[in-house]
């Protein structure tokens, strides 16, 4: 996996610095782009000597639902011309990181045994931004497993109220 990061790195790093000044647009269609790229029926079109890149742009820019700036373009054309695409979820990860150091938060994976409302989601995100002392970016997932109650992953930490751990 370190071969996997440190060729990620520059990507996310030159992005990064790209776009500071509208980081969280980038986010939104580089999420979408880690998403699109681990397809394996996408990822044996780009490994495919018969595809140009160009196609291979085309593909990719015709099934991401987000509106794609130049930038995007451009970032996207050249991580395709280095045959990069693999490696898209990693970038994805490192550029957040960065984003998330930058801003002083951290990203928080709710999983939870039952749908969580706007409301309850709100106070449970106050409370574990007391907990973890910093800005969190909330994200539920259903864990129906757990009974009851949640677990919370921040990082490398974690908290487990849940049924199950009891």
């Amino acid at each position: 996996m370190a071969e996997l990061a440190t060729i990620a790195r520059p990507y996310a790093e030159a992005l990064f610095k790209a776009s500071a000044s509208d980081a969280n647009a980038v986010l939104s269609w580089l999420d979408e782009l880690a998403c699109v790229s681990v397809q394996a029926q996408l990822q044996q079109f780009a490994d495919s000597p018969k595809a140009t890149n160009e196609q291979v742009y085309a593909v990719v820019s015709g099934v991401m639902k987000s509106v794609l700036d130049k930038h995007a373009q451009n970032f996207i054309q050249a991580v395709i011309a280095n045959n990069r695409l693999a490696f898209m979820p990693e970038v994805a990860a490192q550029f957040r990181a960065l984003v998330n150091a930058k801003s002083g938060s951290s990203d928080a994976v709710i999983y939870s045994a039952f749908p969580m409302d706007d409301a309850a989601l709100a106070e449970a995100a106050g409370v574990l931004e007391k907990r973890f002392a910093r800005k969190l970016n909330v994200s539920v997932e259903l864990q129906p497993e757990l009974i009851g109650g949640i677990r919370v992953v921040v990082g490398d930490e974690v908290l487990d109220t849940s049924v199950k751990a009891r």
